[in-house]
């Protein structure tokens, strides 16, 4: 039976520095993926200007989580990595895929209402008709996985629904032309990609929010840039409650703080909450928070060095962003010469 290469396609939006809950929700994952699959990372800089970037602050910030990126472990010679402005198929596709998708499937999407709030008829129409772009972005290269979080598990729907009617509406063109894969169509149905119990991080200043890179306070989060001292004093300030650790899982109910820092410990140490709670129940916070800061820091300010090491050198950051451009390129473009045969354009050669 006919199957699609297999290949995973992730990004982010270089909108804010990156902080631990992308490094422990995604980034960990990130790496780990090149050991088993062809991966496609790109940082979404087309995505960022749904809403209004300053130029150079955004030149600056896709510079910076490319070098956040290879600091973590993602490889630009095993991996893809690229902007996705320098690859202009992504912007070719999210029109045709403008045309496929239904209004009332892209009304439905709620993060759009979240992102405008009241002022919907002030919203770019960019920020409506992003998740047609997000589309574009993975079956672009026909991607098959897509590592997302709960936010995103929508849009990834979205896109399956528009691989399909796309299928559909052209599905004598794709079969006469050969360019489907067997009974598949010429686009996959991108799957989900759960790499596990991935740790949803908290705010450090409130255990009941998700750590934002939005968040007015800077001591919410530990940005992947913070240096070691910057660390330790986020941790030290975290909230917390005044009793001590419970030994069970079960004794974190209630307690958001204690469980965001429990989990961020297990999350950077590789071990459940539960192995967390054997070794530290009974015992205060104050020495368990002692023992978080030598882990976060052991874990996190090499990553912070590298990054800054990386950024001194821009021209090496472009290069990689170049090279993984023409890397992407070569996938996408077939790929959308395809799309345009199939869609009935007429192209040069």
């Amino acid at each position: 039976m006919a199957t699609f290469h297999q290949r995973v396609f992730s990004g982010m939006q270089p909108t804010a520095t990156l902080h631990l809950g992308n490094y422990l929700g995604a980034l960990t994952n990130w790496v780990a993926m090149q050991e088993t699959h062809e991966c496609i990372y790109c940082v979404v800089d087309m995505h960022a200007i749904t809403v209004w970037q300053d130029p150079v602050e955004l030149t600056r910030a896709i510079r910076e989580v490319t070098a956040a990126y290879v600091a973590a472990g993602v490889d630009p010679k095993r991996s893809i990595i690229f902007n996705q402005s320098q690859v202009s198929q992504h912007a070719e596709l999210a029109w045709v895929f403008n045309c496929v998708a239904r209004l009332g499937w892209l009304n439905r999407m709620t993060q759009f209402k979240e992102k405008a709030g009241k002022d919907r008829e002030n919203a770019s129409i960019g920020l409506y008709a992003y998740p047609a772009l997000m589309a574009a972005d993975i079956l672009l290269y026909k991607a098959t996985h897509v590592p997302v979080g709960e936010d995103q598990k929508q849009h990834l729907e979205l896109a399956r629904d528009i691989a399909q009617k796309f299928n559909n509406d052209f599905g004598a063109q794709i079969a006469e032309r050969g360019l489907g894969t067997g009974e598949l169509g010429f686009f996959p149905q991108p799957e989900p990609m759960i790499q596990g119990p991935a740790p949803r991080v908290m705010s450090l200043r409130d255990g009941t929010k998700k750590m934002s890179k939005s968040d007015a306070s800077d001591n919410s989060r530990i940005n992947l840039t913070d240096d070691a001292e910057t660390i330790a004093q986020k941790i030290r300030k975290a909230k917390t409650d005044p009793d001590a650790l419970p030994s069970e899982e079960k004794g974190l109910e209630g307690r958001p703080e204690a469980e965001n820092l429990v989990g961020i410990y297990a999350g950077l140490n590789g071990q459940t909450k539960a192995q967390v709670l054997a070794q530290f129940g009974g015992g205060q916070f104050s020495g368990f928070k002692a023992a978080l800061v030598d882990l976060a820091v052991t874990k996190l300010s090499p990553i912070a060095g590298e990054m800054r090491r990386l950024l001194a050198d821009v021209r090496h950051i472009d290069g990689i962003l170049g090279e993984g451009a023409q890397r992407a390129e070569a996938i996408a473009a077939p790929i959308m010469r395809d799309v345009k045969d199939i869609v009935g354009f007429v192209r040069r050669g």
